[in-house]
């Protein structure tokens, strides 16, 4: 009786709403295709190392080892299976470069925090300079969880080399994925186990480092000087195989990103036959939002809300301090996508309208 009256329910439609009723069909069809993406989250016996999976195929992996200045996210993977971090220092591919040694993946730190250098630290520093310059141990994983969504927590703390700790760190990351775009949201708490101070400086605060052909194309050689006065040259990569370009949600694009303040910013770029589009998006609790972008063409992608002198040109001036005892929170979203056009600027915008909510 009741499949009658269904029936002719549906047969007394106009033929308006019976394409009505079919379109909102075959999207929950296609919704429900979306959400079947499983996240695991899998810490490796006896190995200081996480793996993330999305429904079985790599996205990432968290890597604490002892020898290594910072926890890091290391690779990367595109939904499309393609690399999106340089390989070296840690497995270096053919025609990449080999600067600064110190970018790893996805980390987060800071080039002056009590005077000390957590931001440019590596195997490279010579044993008389290591004083210098800190290290972020990880203490352990909290929590780790698997499903559409998957979670990792861990503990850290960030100290001298005496190892005399100035702040202690609680980082969650989120995980989640659909058939063409990656998300890692973080959220790190930070809290001053003295005071603290975090003044103006250009290297920090989360970094990238990306593919080789997700860098800016360019014929010359580029040097970089740090606070210490260590230069550092880029060697030239005017090969076809790399197309990279900034865009920022305030219309900069290419080398003007570098040193502008935005919502977010898109790195995007051919690798093989895709397009794979990076995009950073700043959270409107964070401290100096909208951030300052530390966007090197040759490859660093950093959002730095602690620099405002060095990026201003001495017109605005933050010196940031933490007092014993005091936390504060960090917010951040990274989207990777792949396909055969780049993230629509409505696409990110969106992104960072639900991340900001």
């Amino acid at each position: 009786m009741k499949f009658k009256k269904s029936f002719f329910l549906v047969k007394a439609m106009s033929n308006k709403q019976a394409l009505l009723l079919i379109f909102f069909a075959i999207l929950s069809i296609q919704i429900s295709a979306q959400q079947k993406h499983v996240i695991n989250v899998v810490p490796q016996a006896n190995q200081k190392v996480v793996v993330i999976t999305d429904n079985g195929k790599p996205f990432t992996q968290f890597i604490f080892s002892d020898s290594s200045e910072k926890p890091v996210l290391y690779p990367i993977y595109a939904p499309d299976g393609n690399l999106i971090t340089r390989g070296y220092p840690v497995a270096p591919r053919p025609g990449e470069p080999t600067d600064h040694p110190h970018h790893i993946g996805l980390w987060m730190n800071y080039e002056k925090v009590n005077g000390i250098d957590f931001w440019n630290n590596s195997f490279a520093i010579p044993a008389d300079k290591k004083n210098l310059y800190g290290s972020i141990k990880t203490n352990g994983i909290a929590q780790t969880k698997s499903g559409n969504e998957g979670i990792l927590k861990y503990d850290a703390e960030w100290m001298n080399q005496s190892k005399d700790i100035f702040l202690k760190e609680e980082t969650t990351f989120i995980f989640s994925a659909n058939d063409d775009e990656r998300i890692i949201d973080r959220i790190t708490t930070i809290t001053a186990q003295q005071d603290v101070s975090f003044m103006d400086a250009k290297d920090g605060f989360l970094g990238l480092r990306v593919a080789h052909e997700l860098e800016l194309p360019s014929k010359e050689v580029r040097q970089y000087v740090d606070d210490k006065g260590n230069v550092t040259k880029v060697a030239a990569n005017s090969s076809s195989t790399v197309t990279g370009n900034y865009l920022t949600s305030e219309g900069k694009q290419g080398d003007s990103a570098w040193g502008t303040r935005a919502t977010w910013c898109m790195l995007y770029g051919k690798i093989n036959n895709d397009t794979v589009s990076v995009a950073i998006i700043d959270h409107p609790k964070n401290i100096g939002y909208p951030t300052y972008w530390h966007a090197r063409g040759y490859g660093l992608f950093a959002a730095n809300p602690l620099g405002e002198k060095i990026f201003s040109n001495g017109k605005e001036e933050l010196n940031f301090k933490l007092q014993k005892g005091k936390s504060i929170t960090f917010r951040y979203r990274i989207v990777i996508a792949s396909g055969r056009s780049k993230l629509s600027v409505d696409k990110v915008d969106k992104l960072s309208s639900d991340f900001g909510n």
